[in-house]
């Protein structure tokens, strides 16, 4: 647990580092673009995912690995050195933390809230569109939402904001009666 916790630190320190450079740079957009990208070939890449986190391969190597990847992306300047530096400072395998951070400080600084909706079935652009409105009035900013799809949840929304959950999941009410039947 504790080197979860230090772990966290070290890719909050250098995403802080990284959003101050880019944006003193005016390479803040395309930086997150870059970001967002590498975040997508990790996410599709065992491969990735192993190199990143597996101690067997030498800093050198997930340098290397790492450097190609920004290469061939055409990614900022800036994104490469950083990515060099973690992997050169053997922090390559806090990569993803420092993505999640830099994304936090990047919608803090755009005044744009993260929201996850999850729901039984796949919602339609109006039914987005809808629960938008609804959180833009409740939070007073400008949600990005990220929906998805957990057919358990049986109806209704579960819609997460930052650690709030607000959940009108027909699975949760179905659940709430059925406790309350067994009390009585």
């Amino acid at each position: 647990m504790a080197d979860d916790f230090k772990e966290s630190e070290v890719a909050e320190r250098y995403a802080h580092a990284l959003f101050d450079l880019a944006l003193d740079s005016k390479a803040l957009d395309a930086v997150r673009a870059d970001l967002q990208a590498l975040k997508a070939m990790r996410a599709e890449s065992a491969d990735l995912r192993r190199l990143l986190a597996s101690p067997a391969y030498s800093s050198e190597d997930k340098g290397k690995a790492l450097a190609a990847i920004a290469d061939k992306a055409g990614f900022q300047s800036v994104t490469k050195k950083f990515l060099g530096l973690l992997s050169h400072n053997r922090r390559a395998s806090a990569l993803p933390g420092a993505i999640a951070a830099f994304e936090r400080r990047y919608d803090k600084h755009r005044g744009v809230v993260a929201a996850e909706v999850v729901s039984a079935i796949k919602l339609t652009a109006k039914q987005l569109d809808g629960v938008k409105a609804a959180l833009r009035t409740t939070l007073g900013a400008d949600p990005e939402l990220t929906a998805t799809i957990d057919p358990a949840i049986l109806g209704g929304l579960k819609v997460r904001v930052g650690s709030r959950l607000f959940d009108a999941s027909l699975k949760t009410k179905l659940d709430s009666l059925k406790f309350a039947l067994k009390r009585a």
